[in-house]
């Protein structure tokens, strides 16, 4: 069981990198996240795979006076995302015919939903933005709102950095929650239940 939760999470990580580079290579518009992080690494010339990785060891900050546990799923989440995504935007240009564009959307869009379900279903812990999301809603607020706002500023700061907002930003937007309300219980590892004496 165990190492099947395992192969679950890193397979579930390393494709959410793999579907978000095909997002970000499809050049039709980023998913809020990588909106800032492409901003970012245009700003500084850092990879935007990287700026994943340290603006998810910044958010985990912000989890100390939320007083959220960060589990290895976390942790992983962290290393493993920008690393999948620095290696895939080395080795593949980003795309320059519509159609290549629009498959390149629909691919990532549909994987990361995929990919979402595998890692949050291994029950390893939250990734550190999803964790920040559900820390501040136990503090009494709404996650809805708290979810908009967060991904709202994201957005706005990573649109103002010079990150891609484009028609690809909607769809990501409008698909990602129904996609994980699919994938998220299909791929959710159930404890085994006590077997009788």
């Amino acid at each position: 069981m165990l190492a099947r939760r395992l192969a679950q999470l890193y397979g579930g990580l390393v494709l959410y990198g793999v579907s978000g580079s095909l997002i970000l290579l499809c050049g039709l518009g980023n998913d809020p996240w990588d909106v800032l992080h492409q901003g970012l690494s245009r700003q500084t010339g850092i990879g935007t795979g990287w700026w994943v990785c340290i603006v998810g060891a910044l958010v985990l900050l912000l989890w100390i006076p939320l007083k959220q546990r960060p589990g290895l799923g976390t942790v992983s989440n962290v290393i493993v995302i920008g690393v999948a995504i620095e290696i895939m935007l080395a080795l593949f240009d980003q795309a320059s015919e519509l159609g290549v564009q629009v498959a390149l959307l629909v691919s990532g869009v549909v994987l990361n939903g995929v990919a979402t379900g595998m890692y949050i279903g291994a029950r390893f812990g939250p990734g550190p933005r999803d964790g920040l999301m559900t820390g501040l809603a136990a503090r009494g607020h709404s996650i809805r709102v708290v979810r908009t706002g967060i991904e709202l500023a994201v957005l706005l700061a990573g649109a103002l950095l010079g990150g891609t907002v484009g028609i690809g930003t909607l769809v990501y937007a409008v698909s990602i929650g129904p996609l994980a309300h699919v994938f998220v219980p299909a791929f959710t590892v159930r404890s085994p239940l006590p077997q009788p004496a």
